[in-house]
């Protein structure tokens, strides 16, 4: 989608986090936005050309499925300010609030065409985008390493793999080849990033999902959970548990039959708890199902993980130490707009291009901060190019 000299205020832009890819071939009005409207979010995906012409941006942004009014009310001011392209605009929606609020969409959106996209195939069809295509996309995580952050060299050999798409509820698709049909959906959970976010929203103050994983930081799950130490007095090595693991998550706020008082937990120690709790299970199930279908490769995807340090560790610990490090946790820079990329991509114009991609700089990222995602928006010079030089 095409915003020369959007009207969208810069305010409103700055609100909804994005890591844009550049697109320097790219000179021609595209006409297609793509939304994946999730339980929890919605996120969004549209192009712009640079101001004079020569390429542009995919960017990405997302909004509380809640306030799904709001994520309209931003599609219709994009289509706004590209009225004055003669084209017939397209609105690619996925995820279940394609069908929920098809309607309203449509309504909202007059004159523009609203289509449907199967979520499975459109998380499929973007992440098959991002790992094979868009280098300093993949990546894992160690809090122990110097450099936490370890970029994965793209490659088009990834088959077969194991994507953890993280919502508000958990999908684990087995991925064999790159059709539209060569994956299946082997298993899932319903404890999600919906379980937590709902679980805090009661235990804690916190007003937004992103405020729940702020506390967690200065938070201490050793106030809340009851540990192998705690029970042991130390470690149980024979079963090679250290005494710092979890053996019972919440296991502290019951002591000897007496009801705990919440007040008595601090909302940090409540927050990192039920983080380590949603994030291990996510991790250990990752694991089982890999194990069973033969997968060394997991990539986790979705809204839940937010660049978020504590979050990455966990599941890569857990995958680690089921796997006794034959497998490891791969995670993306748009993890949470697979699906929203993938509905975008299959617009007809695009999926009939074929891709190349190249990196415009060598960076080095400066690791040395909490934030993982101010880190890896330092590699958002990523420019695209199809082959033999077309244009999309």
């Amino acid at each position: 989608m095409n915003v020369v000299g959007a009207s969208v205020s810069e305010a409103f832009y700055a609100a909804h986090e994005t890591r844009d890819i550049v697109l320097p071939n790219q000179t021609e009005h595209v006409s297609q936005i793509a939304v994946d409207i999730g339980g929890s979010l919605a996120k969004v995906i549209y192009f712009t050309l640079s101001a004079d012409r020569k390429g542009g941006r995919l960017h990405f942004k997302k909004f509380e499925t809640e306030k799904v009014d709001e994520c309209i009310d931003y599609i219709v001011e994009l289509l706004k300010d590209a009225q004055h392209y003669n084209v017939q605009h397209v609105l690619k929606a996925t995820g279940g609030g394609a069908h929920l609020y098809y309607d309203r969409l449509a309504s909202r959106l007059p004159g523009v065409i609203v289509q449907k996209e199967d979520e499975m195939e459109c998380l499929i069809t973007g992440l098959s985008f991002f790992i094979t295509e868009i280098p300093y996309e993949v990546f894992t995580y160690n809090e122990l390493d110097a450099d936490p952050i370890r970029f994965e060299e793209k490659t088009k050999d990834v088959y077969p793999y194991m994507l953890v798409n993280i919502g508000s509820g958990v999908s684990i698709l087995k991925v064999d080849g790159p059709g539209p049909k060569d994956f299946t959906r082997i298993s899932g959970t319903s404890l999600g990033g919906g379980t937590l976010w709902g679980l805090l929203s009661m235990l804690t103050d916190a007003s937004s999902f992103d405020d729940m994983l702020e506390i967690s930081k200065t938070g201490d799950n050793k106030n809340v959970d009851l540990l192998v130490g705690d029970i042991y007095g130390s470690d149980y090595s024979k079963l090679g548990l250290k005494s710092s693991r979890i053996a019972s998550s919440f296991g502290k706020v019951f002591k000897k039959g007496a009801r705990q008082n919440k007040d008595n937990f601090a909302s940090g120690d409540i927050a990192k708890s039920l983080l380590f709790m949603v994030s291990n299970n996510i991790g250990q199930i990752a694991y089982l199902n890999a194990q069973q279908h033969g997968i060394k490769r997991i990539y986790f995807g979705g809204c839940f993980i937010r660049g978020h340090p504590i979050t990455m560790n966990s599941l890569s610990y857990a995958i680690k130490f089921w796997s006794k490090g034959d497998m490891k946790a791969l995670f993306l820079r748009h993890e949470g707009h697979l699906g929203a990329t993938g509905a975008f991509l299959k617009h007809q114009p695009v999926r009939k291009a074929r891709h190349s991609f190249s990196c415009s700089e060598n960076y080095k990222p400066d690791v040395n901060n909490n934030t993982v995602f101010e880190v890896l928006d330092n590699f958002d010079n990523v420019e695209l190019r199809t082959a033999e030089g077309r244009e999309l």
